[in-house]
Formats: C-alpha cells, sequence, structure tokens
C-alpha cells in the first residue's frame, strides 16, 4: 500500500507509461542550443536552482500490486542524470543529428527519476543540451512552461511551481457523459476492466456497438469512427519499426511569414505548418518511388485540453485526434485549403475530450492487455505522431546565457514509425522529424522537403521576409515589456509570497 510520501500516478499519466513497447519508448527528446559556450557546472547550478524545483524530477516512478506511483528517490544524484558528451569531427549539425538519434534509441532508465541530459559544450560556437524525459513526467505545454519557469527572464525564486493535478480536477474537465462512468471507475478496479474491455470491443468487433448505443453511452459513436476506420495504405512510412530512431530538423522559418499565408487565406498559424508538413511527406513518396495519389497516410496529434490557469501543472492533459493528410493534391494552395477545411472540422468534433476520458478510464485499469489494444489501434490507424507546441516569441536567457534556438520530438508507440514536431520559438517556426531507420533512413530529406514546401508558399503569398532589424526591434520591445512586468510584479509581494 502506498505510504503518505508517495503519489499515485494519474490515470492518464499511468497510460502513457504502459503504452511504452521496447522498440518505441515513450520517450520525449529534444535539445536546445545556446549561443555561447555552456559548461556543466555552470548547468548542473541551474539545474539545482531552478528546475530541481519542481519536485517531480528528483521522484521516480515505482510499482504496489501493478499501480505506479511517483516516490522521492532516496539516493537522488545530479551528476547521475547530467552528462558531458563530444562530438567526433568535424562536429557539425551532421554530428549532433546522430547523437541524438543514437540517444532516443535507448529506453529510459526507470530506476532513477526517468530524465536524462546530454550537454555538448563545444558545438557552433556554442553548446547543445540535450534532454530526454518520459512522457508519464508531462506533456509538451506543461515542459514549455518549466522551460520558461527556469529562464532568466521568468525565473522567480519566490515561486514554488505546481507540479500535479487532483483527481476532481481531471473530472470536472471531461465532459457529462464521461465523468460519470470515469467517477464509477475510479472506485472500483474490477469495473473498470470490464467496462473498458466492452467498450473497446467495438475494435474487433463492431456489431458491439448496437449493445454500447443502447447502454446510452455517447462515447459510442467516437469509438464507432475508430473501429471502422481503415488501416493506412501500406506506404514506406508503414512497417514494423526496429531499435534505431534517427532524427534530423530543418532551418528555422519566421512565423510572420507563415502567418502572413495563413492571414491570405483565412487558416490558422497551424493550418499552414500542417499543409507544408504534407507536402514535405509527398516529396518524400515520390522521391523514393511512391505514387503520393489515393493512399491513405493519417498523423495522430495531440490537441491540448489543459486549462490555462493550469499550465503550471505538469502530467499529460490532451485528447489525440486522426488527421488524414490530402497527399494526393499536388498544388499548394488546394492543399492548404483542404488541410484548414479538416482542421476545421476536428476542432467541432468530441475526439479530443473523448480520447482523454478514454485514455483516463485506461490508466485505471489494472490489466495490460487495454493499453495494447489502443497501442495496436494506433499502429494500424496512424503513420505519424504530429506535434505543435508553441514557444515563447522572445529570446530566453539562461544564467545570461541566449538561447538559439529549441527543438523536440514527439514519442510513438507501437509500430508508429515516425514523429512529426513543430515548435515555435523568438518568431521563428522550427520542424522536426524522428523516424525508425528501418522505414525512413533518411528524415533529413522530410526535413529539406519542409523547408521547400514553404518556399513555394512564400513565393507566391509573402511579399517579403520579415526584416531582420525589424525583428530585433520587437524582441528588444518584448525583452522590455517583460522585464517591466517582472519588476513590478515583485515590487508588489514578500519574498514569501508567490507571483
Amino acid at each position: 500500500m502506498a505510504t503518505p510520501s508517495h503519489e499515485t500516478l494519474s490515470p492518464v499519466d499511468a497510460a502513457w507509461l504502459r503504452m511504452d513497447t521496447p522498440n518505441n519508448p515513450m520517450v520525449i527528446n529534444a535539445i536546445i542550443v545556446f549561443k555561447q559556450p555552456i559548461r556543466a557546472e555552470q548547468w548542473k547550478k541551474i539545474l539545482e536552482e531552478r528546475f530541481l524545483r519542481f519536485r517531480r524530477f528528483k521522484q521516480r516512478v515505482c510499482n504496489i500490486n501493478n499501480a505506479p506511483y511517483w516516490e522521492d528517490d532516496p539516493d537522488f544524484d545530479l551528476d547521475l542524470h547530467v552528462h558531458r558528451i563530444g562530438l567526433p569531427p568535424p562536429g557539425t549539425k551532421k554530428e549532433l543529428q546522430a547523437l541524438v538519434g543514437d540517444l532516443m534509441s535507448h529506453p529510459i532508465d526507470f530506476s532513477r527519476p526517468p530524465w536524462q541530459m546530454y550537454l555538448v559544450e563545444e558545438y557552433s560556437r556554442g553548446s547543445a543540451l540535450i534532454v530526454r524525459l518520459h512522457h508519464c513526467i508531462a506533456d509538451g505545454i506543461a515542459l514549455i512552461k518549466v522551460l520558461l519557469s527556469m529562464a532568466d527572464e521568468y525565473f522567480d525564486p519566490c515561486e514554488v511551481p505546481s507540479i500535479s493535478r487532483t483527481k476532481t480536477e481531471l473530472f470536472d474537465l471531461l465532459p457529462d457523459f464521461l465523468q460519470a462512468p470515469a467517477k464509477l471507475l475510479a472506485s472500483a478496479a474490477k469495473a473498470t476492466e470490464q467496462v473498458i474491455a466492452s467498450s473497446l470491443k467495438v475494435i474487433d468487433d463492431p456489431t458491439h456497438l448496437w449493445s454500447l448505443a443502447r447502454q446510452g453511452l455517447d462515447v459510442t459513436r467516437t469509438l464507432a469512427k475508430l473501429a471502422l476506420m481503415p488501416p493506412d495504405s501500406p506506404t514506406i512510412f508503414k512497417g514494423k519499426v526496429g531499435p534505431k530512431k534517427v532524427a534530423a530538423w530543418g532551418q528555422p522559418v519566421p512565423l510572420p511569414t507563415i502567418k502572413q499565408i495563413g492571414k491570405a487565406h483565412g487558416a490558422k498559424i497551424n493550418d499552414v505548418a500542417v499543409a507544408t508538413v504534407t507536402g514535405a511527406l509527398r516529396r518524400y513518396l515520390i522521391e523514393r518511388g511512391e505514387s503520393p495519389e489515393q493512399v491513405t497516410v493519417r498523423v495522430v496529434i495531440p490537441i491540448n485540453l489543459r486549462p490555462f490557469d493550469q499550465a503550471d501543472q505538469l502530467g499529460n492533459h490532451f485528447g489525440l485526434v486522426f488527421l488524414e493528410l490530402p497527399l494526393g493534391i499536388e498544388d499548394p494552395v488546394e492543399r492548404l485549403l483542404e488541410v484548414k477545411r479538416r482542421m476545421d472540422a476536428l476542432k467541432h468534433s468530441t475526439e479530443p475530450i473523448v480520447s482523454l476520458g478514454i485514455l483516463y478510464m485506461l490508466g485505471l485499469a489494472p490489466r495490460r492487455e487495454l493499453q495494447d489494444i489502443v497501442v495496436k489501434l494506433l499502429s494500424q490507424k496512424a503513420s505519424a505522431v504530429m506535434s505543435n507546441v508553441p514557444g515563447p516569441q522572445e529570446p530566453l536567457h539562461f544564467d545570461g546565457v541566449p538561447m538559439d534556438k529549441a527543438m523536440f520530438w514527439v514519442p510513438q508507440s507501437g509500430d508508429v514509425g515516425m514523429g512529426l514536431s513543430i515548435l515555435s520559438y523568438n518568431g521563428e517556426i522550427l520542424f522536426g522529424v524522428m523516424t525508425d531507420a528501418q522505414l525512413v533512413p533518411d528524415p533529413e530529406r522530410i526535413a529539406t522537403g519542409f523547408m521547400e514546401e514553404f518556399e513555394m508558399l512564400r513565393k507566391q503569398f509573402a511579399p517579403a521576409m520579415p526584416g531582420a532589424t525589424d525583428s530585433k526591434k520587437v524582441s528588444a520591445k518584448k525583452r522590455s515589456s517583460t522585464a517591466k512586468r517582472k519588476k513590478s510584479a515583485s515590487s508588489k509581494q514578500s519574498p514569501n509570497e508567490s507571483s
């Protein structure tokens, strides 16, 4: 039985923990590039002062009767989590990408808190930091909050960061038709297993939907859509994955230009980004000798369901939607409009909140077989996971060292062999690709295709690239505004008050 010092994983976090597979660990990989050198002792000082304030990063995952919980690591040693590592000559981006791929091919160590950092002290006149942490700790939105709280512009020694979410808060965020069964299942593990097994039976037996409908469970509508959705086409993106991963990221593209392109067609930034990724995948299929016409390639997209006032809490709070990419459309404008149409339809669907409820109930189930069903579903119905995380739009500094750029790679599960990630920072968007080496051995070609597709859109719809001088003026203005806000806030609180 868990002691008072133990904290049970939320059901959603537990679900992601159990979706680990030997060849696809649920580990978020990220890289931060600094414009100036940063040394190991300097970075460890920053972590001790700013990162480890989040108690979660000093806790490990343990199990009691197959129920995972967090406990403080009695032997926590920061030196076991921060490693100095070098690049083989000539130490360029190519060697750094290879190092990232090598590291992400290994599972995380659960005998200690499930995160690691690797510091490349000399890279491109500065330094690079590779971060690896298990998805059960947090989702992308929460990790951006962690990054912000560590930066000079936002770090507040008087503020004690939050790390958890109560069950009551999570229940309140579920729609009415999921609150009742979730609360019922939370009090009875046996009932959980029976109802979940009954609900997920539709994956293999669609006729079971009628009995669920008679029970008045509206969730069956979404389950039916997932169950009856045909598998993705057998493209080069599909297949049995192996342990070796490869990673790549492209050159940053200006966010103002993305906005201009979207505004010209009534589209959002995310619509333009997804359409550009779609064009890059289309290019890659053609280069590999496959036709993108009349093929079904879906991506699983996480949709943030975290309320704004809970952005400082760790854990996972997102739903999932399946988006079929219009790979068969050659014209970039028509492709963008079709992506917008499909994204708009998903925005008005109940898929994200229903999938969150399903994950919640799955996390309560004691049997691993139920998570395996979801992993099988993802493997059959999708070829990739795509995530778009908005980052800070001003330059960040860590102990005075400026952050140049950042990238992350979303994990996959089962036999999903590709992760597509988009991160915005300081007026730019960076696109990253993580692939299974057996299926897509050269993800840099997809990253290059993203740039080529962006240039096609830019030449048609963006009159000019935003000037560097204007960008610097905007950044300086943001830094001045942030400094004034922080100074004003600190003057209004005592040293023992949190901001």
